[in-house]
């Protein structure tokens, strides 16, 4: 199976972390058609990302098909350490979710 996230969590200077992750997903809006056939694309965006550290949930965000294809998103976190873990979750229009976890160097 193909990598579909990327996450990179570190602490800079004043303890606060840095969460980038990256998602690897074609977000079509359901508008835009097929240059071949003529037959419009489904839609298929992530509706839903779930952020936990050490396992309580300190984000959620809710999108639409308005984001862009492969997204990225990045965000602060306080009151962490090195080595607390970092769970990203996206789930999207189809039921379909991803995962992946990072620990704070």
């Amino acid at each position: 199976m193909a990598r579909k996230m990327k996450v990179r969590a570190f602490i800079k200077d004043g303890g606060i972390t840095v969460v980038k992750a990256l998602m690897f997903h074609p977000m079509e809006t359901g508008l835009r058609k097929d240059k071949k056939t003529g037959k419009t694309i489904p839609a298929h965006f992530i509706q839903e990302v779930d952020v936990q550290l050490n396992g309580n949930k300190v984000l959620t965000c809710l999108w639409g098909p308005v984001v862009s294809k492969n997204p990225f998103l990045s965000f602060d976190i306080s009151d962490t350490k090195a080595g607390d873990t970092v769970q990203l979750t996206w789930t999207d229009n189809t039921g379909a979710s991803e995962s992946a976890t990072a620990t704070i160097a």
